[in-house]
């Protein structure tokens, strides 16, 4: 059986919330995910990381667009950042692109579907719902103390 993850992270991948504001913000999730259709448990996870972390979305990923010559980047070469990145997290964001060697930084590249960076996510797990509506993310973000975005994984 596959699990649908939709997880909320900062708007900006260093930042991390308060534990207490962390809480308030993991039961908000809660009630907004209603569970999966097929009878699924919803499941809360949060991570702390020390260093910032990929958030993907799996399966999903669709296509990777390079932000400077609007390039298609090849997923493979995505998949080598994550593998050599996945144990320690990046230290930093910045890299030259394969498609014309310019520099960048991964969290502005164009992913189809959404991809990010954080030290800090709420993954909830077959969560009954495709996505958080605007409304939603931003009564979270208020909640947090920090904007947030999401990320939607197939896995």
């Amino acid at each position: 059986m596959s699990d649908d993850v939709l997880s909320i992270i900062p708007s900006d991948p260093r930042w991390q919330p308060d534990r207490a504001a962390a809480d308030v913000v993991v039961a908000l999730a809660g009630e907004l995910a209603s569970g999966d259709a097929d009878g699924a448990d919803v499941e809360i996870e949060v991570a702390w990381h020390d260093a910032v972390t990929a958030v993907d979305c799996g399966a999903n990923l669709e296509r990777i667009g390079c932000p400077l010559c609007r390039a298609a980047i090849d997923t493979t070469w995505w998949g080598d950042l994550l593998e050599a990145h996945g144990d320690d997290g990046f230290t930093t964001l910045a890299v030259e692109v394969p498609c014309c060697g310019g520099p960048t930084t991964l969290d502005v590249l164009d992913y189809d579907w959404p991809c990010g960076f954080a030290r800090f996510e709420i993954a909830v797990w077959n969560p009954g719902r495709p996505w958080f509506g605007e409304d939603e993310l931003a009564a979270l973000g208020d909640r947090l103390g920090h904007p947030v975005r999401q990320i939607r994984a197939h896995i």
